[in-house]
């Protein structure tokens, strides 16, 4: 998510964003049975359930009036008092500014340096840096479980340490999020499970340099760093590791690769959620899965 926005859904949020779904007295208070989000910023799949914002920038009229009181640009998950078409409930999340990180942290939490940070070294290298992120969501023990799809919560995208300390802080993309809503689509359309498991979503830097080099293999400017990549699998039997995709009775990088065909499909029918795909082989620690991000530019490897 760059500083510009290109990631997030504010493009969507300056328009009115709510549909009655009924005749309503001009007197009567916004209700949840009475509005609903519109379909155009639930995605591509129509399964979102979380729109970003950043304080700085106004909100439409409407969507304002649809957070509780004083909350419209303060950070944080805010949920809205409108639903999707199907009733699930919809939050709105306010970015807390970058600009609040204090060197490697934020409060307690620990959460490294992006490249472009070190401006000093990146003239020198003379290597164009990824845009550094727009913001942070804050992730507490309260709303780590909201849903930011039909599939997913906040909590599935965590970096994978610092388990006892909150808040905590998240980096996600919603084009990554409608992407596998979308892979999920395919998958239950074809009759298989729709059981996406992430393996691992956002990574801060910190934790990321950790699994940097030729043992880890973790890119040192990798997507995760950026919230619009994940790792995942399907796990209908909850075992933990990837399903039989292919039905030959086992499970191999087979798998991986049925799933890497269904998001190729995904890809051709919504070039604007391109990005790139890998399936990797099953190690020791975890069995094979697919990396899926949306960077904007196709990639694979």
């Amino acid at each position: 998510m760059g500083r510009g926005g290109a990631a997030l859904t504010l493009g969507l949020l300056a328009a009115t964003g709510l549909s009655p779904t009924g005749p309503k007295s001009p007197n009567a208070s916004a209700r949840s049975d009475s509005l609903i989000v519109d379909s155009e910023l639930l995605g591509r799949s129509g399964n979102l359930r979380f729109l970003l914002a950043h304080p700085a920038r106004t909100l439409a009229g409407a969507l304002r009036q649809l957070v509780p009181a004083g909350l419209a640009g303060r950070p944080g998950v805010h949920p809205l008092v409108a639903t999707a078409p199907d009733g699930d409930s919809v939050v709105l999340v306010t970015l807390l500014p970058f600009d609040r990180k204090t060197g490697d942290r934020l409060g307690e939490y620990r959460i490294g340096s992006w490249p472009a940070e070190r401006t000093a070294a990146s003239a020198t290298a003379g290597t164009p840096k990824r845009p550094l992120p727009a913001g942070f969501i804050e992730v507490t023990p309260a709303n780590r479980g909201i849903r930011v799809s039909k599939l997913f919560r906040f909590e599935d995208f965590l970096t994978h340490d610092q388990r006892a300390i909150w808040p905590k802080y998240l980096l996600l993309d919603p084009r990554l999020v409608d992407k596998l809503e979308l892979i999920g689509q395919r998958l239950a359309q074809s009759g298989r499970s729709n059981s996406l498991r992430v393996m691992s979503g956002f990574r801060t830097p910190q934790y990321n340099a950790l699994g940097v080099g030729p043992r880890g293999g973790r890119a040192r400017d990798s997507r995760h760093m950026y919230g619009d990549a994940a790792d995942v699998y399907v796990d209908a039997d909850g075992n933990g590791v990837m399903d039989d995709l292919d039905g030959d009775g086992r499970v191999t990088i087979a798998d991986g690769r049925y799933l890497l065909g269904v998001a190729e499909a995904v890809e051709r029918e919504h070039p604007e959620l391109v990005g790139g795909l890998s399936a990797y082989r099953a190690n020791r620690v975890h069995g094979p899965f697919l990396h899926v991000d949306a960077r904007g530019v196709r990639a694979r490897w």
